[in-house]
């Protein structure tokens, strides 16, 4: 490498980055070559210079290939979505076959292409090459070599040498202490909390008993609906199940400890919580069953990191990228083929944990604009979603339904009424069961003309019979003690659909004068 070249090489490096905001990507002085980059107006420029000479084209254009290789291999890493490269070349010689062709502007052939301008600084085309580069990013260098020494020439290089290595050491330490904000205290705490309750639960009932699950807190709709809104926070630190339990607590110990070191401690925390009401409240509306879990909780980590990665998109394809984007991925797949998992909680924990991580921001930073329309944003959603999810609940068959099985432990019969007949306004496939369910309240309340109305509509609607033998049963009864004739048709049904039943093969003896196996 000859002296005159290193030293324009690094005197407009070090001008990039000294005067117009460019950042050091990579320095190789084997090969002399540096790459640097800037980031504007959603575009981001990089210059690649080069001390490689070529003898022959061909050559020439193998390395603009490289060129266009490397920054299509490292696009995800770069911050904006076009890429406008400018190759500079500086030689004592050039190609000895026709190269100007070079030139003119390349670019890839896909949606956003990568653009390229090629400049090839060498003999009398130093000047001319020299004014297009500043032409065409809107720079002038000082470019003031002549009459000096190549000791003056050597001095000055070392100078730049250690003004860019030092810029690029302390990116990198810049780099590194992102991931070093916090210690992972709340996430080992989170743990810890989750295997206390998960041990109280198995204790005091099993963590896959529904009676349980709810006595804890869990998610269950009807409680919520009455005003225990509070389930939506204790469901986040119950599982159901030891599968669902290690899983979790897996998944917690790696990206809560990185998600914590980078948020820190506090704003961490602040995430998790947030993205645990968000994915709580998807569930209230979408899933009407019992349901508990960190799942919405640790899937708004995804969302964090997902927020990282928009402000740190180099940092973060560089390290964690690929994987969270491949297990977010899998888990998206995997929520929708296996039924038992809760994907609106997940997705619902996503969505919270991407705008609780704008209002919380990164550590030591602030966008004040940004943080406080993210913290509107995020309550006008929560108390949208939360209205929304009540008047889903309220006008919902399975809810009514749900909320009759509560009231059948009580023993509260026009509350039966009342919800079968609100569920049977939009029964969608429950009319059966709901029809059965308030028979059963009318049957309580003495009132048998009602009832018997309801089981013969209810069976009437029955897709399979088996499904509801109880029905039968109860019609067989009414029948029996009204001296209708047909109690006898109904009871043999009854029988037929459940022989092992104790009290159809009681009524079975009675209405119909038979024994077992006549």
């Amino acid at each position: 490498m000859e002296q005159q070249e290193s030293y324009m090489m690094y005197l407009f490096a070090y001008q990039l980055t000294e005067q117009h905001g460019y950042d050091t990507l990579y320095i190789n002085n084997n090969v002399g070559e540096i790459w640097l980059e800037k980031y504007q107006n959603k575009i981001s420029t990089i210059i690649r210079i080069s001390t490689t000479g070529f003898d022959w084209k061909n050559y020439m254009k193998k390395d603009i290939s490289i060129v266009f290789q490397k920054i299509s291999a490292m696009k995800k890493m770069l911050q904006g979505k076009d890429i406008e490269i400018h190759n500079v070349y500086i030689s004592s010689h050039t190609p000895i076959d026709s190269w100007e062709l070079l030139k003119k502007p390349m670019k890839t052939q896909e949606k956003n292409p990568i653009k390229m301008n090629t400049y090839y600084l060498s003999g009398d085309e130093i000047i001319p090459e020299q004014n297009r580069l500043e032409k065409n990013i809107d720079v002038f260098f000082d470019n003031i070599s002549d009459g000096k020494s190549d000791e003056q020439m050597e001095q000055e290089i070392n100078q730049y040498k250690v003004e860019l290595y030092q810029e690029v050491q302390k990116k990198q330490k810049n780099e590194e202490s992102i991931f070093s904000y916090g210690k992972p205290i709340i996430t080992y705490l989170l743990i810890a909390i989750n295997a206390i309750l998960f041990l109280l639960l198995e204790l005091k009932g099993g963590s896959e008993n529904t009676s349980t699950l709810i006595e804890f807190g869990a998610k269950f709709n009807p409680l919520i609906m009455d005003g225990e809104w509070w389930r939506i926070l204790t469901s986040m630190f119950l599982h159901i199940g030891i599968f669902h339990f290690a899983s979790n607590m897996l998944f917690l110990y790696y990206f809560g400890a990185l998600a914590e070191r980078i948020y820190g401690s506090f704003r961490f925390f602040v995430i998790y919580m947030l993205a645990g009401i968000g994915g709580g409240i998807a569930s209230f509306i979408f899933v009407e069953n019992i349901s508990a879990g960190a799942s919405g909780a640790l899937y708004g980590l995804f969302g964090a990191f997902i927020y990282f990665g928009i402000f740190h998109k180099r940092i973060f394809f560089q390290t964690i990228g690929n994987n969270i984007l491949f297990l977010l991925g899998l888990n998206v797949i995997l929520g929708f083929t296996l039924p038992q998992l809760d994907v609106s909680a997940h997705f619902g924990g996503l969505v919270a944990g991407f705008i609780a991580a704008s209002i919380v921001h990164f550590p030591k930073k602030r966008k004040l604009g940004i943080q406080i329309l993210a913290l509107g944003l995020y309550l006008a959603v929560i108390m949208a979603a939360f209205l929304y999810g009540f008047q889903q609940n309220e006008n919902s068959a399975s809810y009514q339904l749900m909320k009759i099985e509560t009231f059948i432990q009580e023993e509260q019969y026009e509350e039966i009424i009342e919800s079968a007949t609100k569920g049977l306004e939009n029964p969608e496939n429950l009319e059966a069961i709901l029809l059965f369910q308030r028979a059963y309240a009318y049957i309580h309340l003495n009132e048998l003309k009602l009832a018997m109305e309801d089981l013969e509509q209810s069976i009437d609607v029955l897709d399979k019979p088996e499904d509801l033998p109880e029905a039968y049963y109860n019609l067989a009864i009414i029948y029996y003690e009204t001296g209708d004739v047909r109690s006898k048709e109904m009871i043999e049904k009854a029988y037929q659909l459940n022989p092992d039943d104790k009290r159809i093969v009681e009524y079975y003896k009675i209405i119909t004068g038979k024994k077992i196996g006549d």
